[in-house]
């Protein structure tokens, strides 16, 4: 072999060794490239993951103090129920025992307290509305004013 042939098999080699080193370098600045992104990306889903944790814990102590109201509630309309049955039953008795009782609630209501107690089935608050302008609606007093004086 001569010098020439060796010279340009070395500088080939030299090339070939350069072109794998610079191959190997274009690898690791890809790698660290993908593990920043990738350390972003966790950094992004753990605080997500935060953020979810915090609202699952706050929503499940305003679920327990929903429900803890609901009970109360729930209490509180049994014992209503209690006092209107007593209340019921005290009325029985009452009627039972007093004939002016019993003859006063025997009587038919006032045609003013019956048109109270009749209404249509009204759906939404226009309707509502509508059917208490078309009532007899009270007129105010006329002149007033002339009779104080």
């Amino acid at each position: 072999m001569t010098t020439l042939r060796q010279s340009l098999y070395g500088l080939a080699l030299l090339g070939a060794l350069a072109l794998l080193l610079w191959s190997t370098y274009q690898q690791h600045q890809a790698a660290e490239a993908k593990a920043e992104r990738d350390a972003l990306l966790i950094d992004q889903l753990t605080q997500r993951n935060t953020r979810q944790a915090n609202a699952i814990i706050r929503m499940g102590g305003e679920l327990a103090s929903q429900r803890l109201a609901q009970q109360s509630m729930q209490i509180a309309q049994a014992d209503v129920r209690q006092q209107h049955a007593a209340s019921q039953i005290q009325k029985q008795e009452t009627r039972r025992n007093d004939q002016t009782f019993a003859d006063w609630s025997a009587q038919p209501l006032p045609a003013a307290a019956r048109r109270l107690h009749e209404r249509p089935a009204l759906t939404g608050a226009d309707a509502y509305r509508t059917w208490l302008s078309r009532r007899n609606a009270l007129q105010p007093a006329a002149s007033s004013a002339t009779e104080q004086r």
